[in-house]
């Protein structure tokens, strides 16, 4: 049965905002793109999909407390955030920031004579106390194939966080059940390489479909080495 409360996300229907240097595709309202069936999923408001020429740097400012997920698709960014923290991540890494309201976080491309394409989500929460160290955490997706594995951390200090980031690589017709962690999280599923049957759709390469309200998901590669995220928030009843 196709599940009803789902809402697809065209990868062609995505806004997109670009100079000679740089080219930012995005799934939700961002910057001067605004479409009334573009809102947020949850408290998921940026899911951008970047692409940066070597040597060059992009600033981003928060609208309110937000947790900052990076995840470099291929090539390697740097950042630094207004507390002065600062690093540099690759494919196969995910960085998770907090960024205070109006805070600035620069997310740099390290090299100058490669491009690099990265992933930025950003999550709006409650900021936890006395906590405010970037995480940096590794992973391989060819170690556990056809099926999701989570990548994001679980807790920073004593809080647990709100929400989940889980990615999976697929060979051709494999297939799992994706389960929220919680009920009250809603599930955003992008792929990133490949085609996915997902609850009925058809998602190709870098198509996002929005889940909430159910008990599991199921997942099918069409393709070899199909690449998904599956992002878990905090949703209402009827998010989109």
């Amino acid at each position: 049965m196709i599940q009803s409360n789902a809402k697809i996300f065209l990868s062609d229907d995505r806004g997109l905002n670009e100079t000679a240097w740089f080219k930012s595709c995005n799934t939700f309202n961002f910057g001067a793109y605004q479409q009334e069936h573009k809102q947020p999923f949850g408290d998921m408001y940026i899911l951008n999909d970047d692409i940066l020429d070597g040597g060059r740097s992009l600033s981003m400012r928060a609208e309110s407390f937000s947790w900052v997920l990076l995840l470099p698709v291929y090539g390697a960014v740097s950042f630094r955030d207004a507390k002065g923290n600062e690093g540099l991540l690759a494919a196969g890494q995910l960085e998770l920031l907090q960024v205070d309201k109006d805070e600035v976080v620069t997310i740099s491309n390290p090299f100058s004579d490669e491009t690099v394409n990265f992933l930025q989500v950003w999550i709006k929460g409650e900021k936890p106390a006395g906590y405010s160290t970037p995480l940096l955490s590794d992973f391989d997706v060819n170690r556990f194939q056809n099926s999701l594995v989570k990548i994001s951390p679980q807790y920073v200090g004593d809080t647990r966080l709100p929400f989940n980031l889980s990615i999976g690589k697929f060979s051709g017709r494999g297939e799992t059940i994706f389960r929220p962690q919680r009920k009250e999280l809603g599930t955003f599923v992008f792929v990133l390489e490949g085609a996915f049957e997902v609850e009925g759709r058809l998602l190709h390469p870098r198509d996002g479909l929005a889940l909430w309200s159910i008990e599991a998901a199921e997942m099918e590669a069409l393709s070899n080495d199909a690449v998904i995220l599956a992002i878990e928030v905090p949703v209402t009843s009827s998010p989109v």
